[in-house]
C-alpha cells in the first residue's frame, strides 16, 4: 500500500470517529434543565392520575400520595374524604404526622368541604411542633366537596406554595370527576344491557319452546340438541359479566338463536355467513349483534314465512366492518330521518304478531357503540320497502380501555 493512500485512510478513520462522538455528545444532552424538569413534572402528574382514575378511596390515595407530595414539594401530604377522615398520608412513618397533627388536619379538611375553599392553619400543635403550617385544599366534583388534599409544611408557606398547593388540588379534583364519569358510564351501559335483555322477544322465547315441543315426539334427539341451543343462547344472554364481548362470542351465540329459527322456519330460513378470521377476536358491545339478527327475523322475514338473512364482518385497516341484511319486507326510509331506529314498523299488509312492534333494541345498540367509540361508529341502516333491510356497524379493532 501507497503511503499516500494510508494517510488517506487514516485521515477517513480519524474524520469517522470524530463523528461518532459528536454524534454520541449530541445524543446526550437530550433536554435542558427546564426541559427535564416539566418532563418530571408531567411524569409525577400522570402516575399519581393513573392511580386516581379508580375513584377516591384508601387505596388511592396510598398509590396517589407519593406523586402529590413531589408536585407540592411538601414535608407531609395528606387525603381526607368528605367527612374529614384520614385516608392515607405521606411519609407513612413520620414525625410530621404524630397523633396530634393528623387530629388538626382532619379538622381542617372537613372545614375546607365545608366552606368549599382553602383553610390554612399555622402552628396547629403549637410553636414547638414541626409542623408549622397545615393547608387544606377542598377536592370539588360536580360542585360537590368529595375530600380534602391537606399539605403540612415545616415552614410559612408563601403565595407561590399556595398557589400551587390549591393547583395540585385542582387536578386531583379533575381525576376524580373523571373516575365518577366513568363509573356513571359503566352504570348506564349496564342499564341499558338490561334494558335491552328485558326486549328479548317474548314471541322468540315462546315460539323456540313450542318448536321444541314438536320434536319431542318425532324427533326426541332434535329435540334435545334444541334444548341444549336453547339454555347455552338464554345463558349467554343473561350472562352477569362485562359490557363488552368478543365477536367470536357474539356470532357463537347467534348461531344458537338461528339454530331455534331455522328449526322453526325449515329451509325457507337461509343463512349466510362471510366472516374474516383475523377480525374474530375484535371487541364490541355485549348484546351489539343479536338485536340486529332478531329484528332481521321477525320484521324482515317472518312476514314472507322465511328469506335469506346474510352475515358479513370484514377486515377494514383499522376498523371492523359488521353487516346483518335480509331480503324481507323492508320498510319506509323516510322514518329514518326521524332519527329514532326503533320508531320503524314493517309496512301495514306486513303487520303480524311476529313483526309488529318497535324494532327490539336498535337504538339501544346505536347508543352503546357511540358511547364506546365515539359517534362516528353508530349504526347505517339502509332500506326500503320491498326491498329488505341491511344494518352495519363500524368497530375499532383496538380501542384504549375497551376489554372484555
Amino acid at each position: 500500500m501507497s503511503s499516500g493512500l494510508a494517510v488517506t485512510l487514516a485521515v477517513v478513520a480519524v474524520g469517522v470517529v470524530l463523528g461518532l462522538v459528536a454524534l454520541i455528545r449530541t445524543r446526550r444532552v437530550v433536554a435542558t434543565p427546564t426541559e427535564r424538569a416539566v418532563h418530571e413534572a408531567l411524569h409525577t402528574a400522570s402516575q399519581a392520575a393513573t392511580s386516581l382514575r379508580g375513584g377516591l378511596s384508601a387505596e388511592s390515595a396510598r398509590a396517589a400520595l407519593g406523586p402529590l407530595r413531589s408536585l407540592t414539594a411538601a414535608d407531609g401530604v395528606a387525603l381526607y374524604d368528605a367527612t374529614g377522615m384520614l385516608l392515607a398520608h405521606d411519609p407513612d412513618e413520620s414525625s410530621i404526622w404524630a397523633g396530634p397533627v393528623v387530629d388538626a388536619a382532619g379538622d381542617a379538611a372537613a372545614d375546607a368541604v365545608t366552606r368549599g375553599r382553602r383553610v390554612l392553619v399555622n402552628d396547629p400543635c403549637g410553636p414547638d411542633s414541626p409542623v408549622r403550617a397545615l393547608i387544606a385544599q377542598p377536592l370539588i366534583a360536580d360542585d360537590t366537596g368529595v375530600g380534602a388534599l391537606v399539605v403540612a409544611t415545616a415552614g410559612r408557606p408563601g403565595p407561590g406554595k399556595l398557589g400551587a398547593i390549591a393547583e395540585v388540588a385542582r387536578y386531583v379534583s379533575n381525576q376524580i370527576e373523571l373516575a365518577e364519569l366513568d363509573a356513571s358510564r359503566a352504570r348506564l351501559d349496564r342499564a341499558e344491557v338490561l334494558a335491552l335483555r328485558a326486549q328479548i322477544s317474548p314471541h322468540f322465547i315462546y315460539n323456540a319452546l313450542n318448536t321444541i315441543a314438536s320434536f319431542v315426539r318425532t324427533d326426541p334427539d332434535r329435540a334435545r340438541e334444541l334444548i341444549v341451543d336453547f339454555a347455552d343462547f338464554t345463558r349467554y344472554s343473561f350472562r352477569a359479566a362485562g359490557e363488552f364481548t368478543l365477536l367470536s362470542d357474539e356470532l357463537r351465540n347467534i348461531d344458537r338463536y338461528l339454530t331455534l329459527e331455522r328449526a322453526r322456519f325449515g329451509p325457507s330460513l337461509e343463512v349466510r355467513l362471510q366472516v374474516a378470521p383475523e377480525v374474530l377476536g375484535v371487541v364490541l358491545p355485549f348484546l351489539a349483534l343479536q338485536p340486529l339478527v332478531e329484528n332481521a327475523v321477525r320484521h324482515g322475514l317472518a312476514a314472507k314465512g322465511g328469506g335469506t338473512i346474510t352475515i358479513i364482518a370484514r377486515d377494514e385497516g383499522s376498523d371492523c366492518v359488521i353487516t346483518v341484511e335480509d331480503d324481507g319486507v323492508g320498510m319506509d326510509p323516510e322514518l329514518l330521518r326521524s332519527g329514532d331506529i326503533d320508531a320503524l314498523d314493517p309496512p301495514a299488509e306486513a303487520s303480524s304478531s311476529e313483526s309488529s312492534g318497535a324494532h327490539v333494541g336498535l337504538t339501544n345498540v346505536d347508543h352503546r357503540l357511540r358511547a364506546a367509540f365515539g359517534n362516528d361508529y353508530g349504526l347505517v341502516v339502509d332500506t326500503g320497502i320491498g326491498a329488505g333491510t341491511k344494518v352495519g356497524m363500524r368497530v375499532p379493532k383496538f380501542r384504549a380501555g375497551v376489554r372484555v
